[in-house]
């Protein structure tokens, strides 16, 4: 998303002359040490350069650029291609995999295999996240056309070309991924600078009919005091709904976050322990968490799939960091469930577990919170309970009041650290 928005602002900014060699290498930073289709992003740009060299005739001059910024990515790929071959001990150029992985690594395999969403995923994400921004970014193209068309003195076409290629890593970007059947918010990061600037330039554009003093017009005959006020209570509104927005997420979701300030404590967190995982291990934010040599393992829960392994902790006869480069066993590409990644629970000596009423426990799956004969709470936060709670509920955020219709009150669960109880 960082490079994006540098490789975007080289591209644009001409004062001093093209930055075409900038321009690459942002773009280019994201693919390497990123996410490598964040390239994407870069090619209404590139054409932009090649359109101009046909036109201009300085083939030579932007050949050379585009030579320069090439050649600078090049490097970065070989410096980091070399780090990595370093701690693996074999060559690898880890962008190569990723997209050998997800495009070309036949039947069986590929991204599919961790689920599909329908095609209108990023709309229903893209609005409940950004509101009306998302409105004027889908906009902004329509709204560019409209506001060629109505003036009287049209800009030259070299505007005209340079708004369309603005404008377009945003629609470009959501084409694609639109297309792929599986989808993640987290796909849409790298264009959130185009989506912010398609949203400013539909914006523009839309408050520039709206300001019309035309008195031919709709919106010239509207008193202007009373358009302001309109447009106020638009763009308040708009940073409200955000604002609730993210209070709502950071006060459903955030326990995960919290409930291991406990293991601080060196009385509970005996060196060398193990906290244990059942159907809570994906929102397990990172080892770091756990202190004094404490271990994360996996107990059995309803998932099926492959969970993730562990560095090799070897200290003699592997080499340097050996964790980085021995495979721990039992993994593959195909999402397939290894057995070897779980412990017993008995070998549990703390257990994060949620608990939300009225859900359905089974073998598997527990109420381990409930079972106050073997395990003690330690520290336990409220978690939205999605399935009691209403759309409003879970889309922004909503005080426990008796003010609010309790059909539209937020309803949680818990969200606990357990330790294991001593036998007496």
């Amino acid at each position: 998303m960082s490079t994006t928005m540098l490789g975007m602002s080289a591209f644009m900014d001409w004062q001093g002359g093209l930055k075409t060699a900038q321009g690459i290498f942002w773009f280019a930073g994201g693919g390497i040490l990123g996410w490598p289709f964040s390239l994407a992003l870069a090619v209404p740009f590139l054409l932009e350069e090649a359109v101009l060299a046909a036109i201009s005739g300085e083939v030579v001059g932007i050949l050379t650029r585009t030579l320069d910024g090439t050649a600078r990515s090049f490097i970065l790929l070989a410096f980091v291609t070399a780090i990595d071959t370093f701690f693996y001990r074999k060559l690898e150029v880890v962008p190569f995999n990723i997209v050998r992985y997800n495009i070309f690594s036949g039947p069986g395999k590929g991204p599919d295999i961790f689920g599909t969403e329908p095609w209108h995923f990023y709309v229903r994400n893209l609005l409940l996240n950004f509101n009306i921004w998302f409105i004027f970014a889908i906009g902004a193209l329509p709204l560019a056309a409209l506001q060629y068309k109505d003036r009287s003195i049209h800009p030259s076409k070299r505007t005209t070309f340079r708004s369309i290629v603005f404008l377009s890593p945003f629609y470009l970007w959501l084409a694609i991924f639109t297309l792929q059947p599986h989808k993640e918010e987290r796909f849409m990061f790298p264009a959130y600078p185009a989506l912010a600037l398609n949203a400013a330039i539909g914006l523009h554009v839309a408050l520039s009919y709206i300001g019309s003093s035309n008195p031919r017009t709709l919106f010239g005959m509207i008193p202007p005091k009373v358009k302001f006020v309109a447009v106020s209570v638009l763009m308040i509104g708009a940073i409200d709904a955000g604002l609730w927005r993210t209070m709502g997420m950071v006060t459903a979701y955030s326990a995960p976050l919290h409930i291991y300030s406990t293991l601080e404590n060196l009385e509970q967190a005996v060196p060398g322990g193990i906290l244990c995982l059942g159907k809570e291990w994906y929102r397990f934010p990172s080892s770091y968490f756990l202190p004094n040599d404490m271990k994360a393992k996996f107990v059995k829960s309803a998932f099926d799939g492959l969970l993730p392994g562990e560095f090799h902790e070897g200290k003699t006869g592997f080499g340097i960091w050996s964790g980085t480069w021995l495979m721990p066993p039992g993994m593959n590409d195909e999402n397939r469930e290894d057995m070897s990644k779980y412990t017993s629970l008995s070998q549990c000596s703390f257990l994060v577990d949620s608990y939300f009423p009225g859900s359905k426990s089974s073998e598997l799956e527990p109420h381990y919170v409930l079972d106050t004969a073997n395990w003690q709470e330690l520290s336990c936060r409220q978690f939205l309970d999605t399935s009691r709670t209403s759309l409003l509920g879970r889309t922004l955020w909503l005080p426990d009041s008796n003010l609010i219709p309790e059909r539209f009150r937020r309803q949680y669960g818990r969200y606990c650290l357990l330790r294991r109880k001593r036998e007496t």
